[in-house]
């Protein structure tokens, strides 16, 4: 895309929507977690990890490092990076293949953390636009 046209209107309203909905995933996710801890803990034993209130914790920790990321655009491509292999992570342990056994609805389930992957890829390439993004990432990059 010629930089000509990422900085219309209607581009920087829909980087800014995309990082909105980015920050709106994580912070239901996060938000539910803090509500029922022991809940969120028990599902990950249940998935057969150790330490799962700890986990739940990192979970919770690294949703809210996220969310700050995404709404203000600081680190983004990195946390996008981030949350994009962390979104997989989910798939493959929540609802991969040694599930769809039991339940037919996991494939979907599996099925849309790609989807929800290639956006934050897509995100990770292009950055978090010019508007209402604090300029801070690693050298090289913002």
């Amino acid at each position: 895309m010629s930089p000509e046209i990422a900085q219309t209107p209607l581009w920087t309203a829909a980087l800014l929507i995309a990082r909105l909905i980015f920050a709106a995933v994580f912070l239901m996710a996060v938000s539910f977690k803090i509500m029922d801890m022991p809940g969120t803990a028990g599902y990950i034993a249940a998935a057969g990890f150790p330490f799962p209130l700890f986990l739940a914790w990192c979970a919770a920790i690294l949703e809210v490092a996220l969310v700050l990321c995404f709404l203000t655009g600081a680190f983004f491509s990195q946390a996008a990076l981030v949350a994009g292999a962390y979104v997989l992570f989910l798939g493959f342990a929540f609802h991969g293949p040694s599930h769809w056994a039991a339940n037919q609805a996991e494939f979907g389930f599996f099925i849309d953390h790609f989807t929800f992957l290639a956006g934050l890829l897509f995100a990770a390439v292009h950055g978090p636009g010019r508007v209402l993004a604090v300029k801070a990432g690693w050298p090289g990059r913002a």
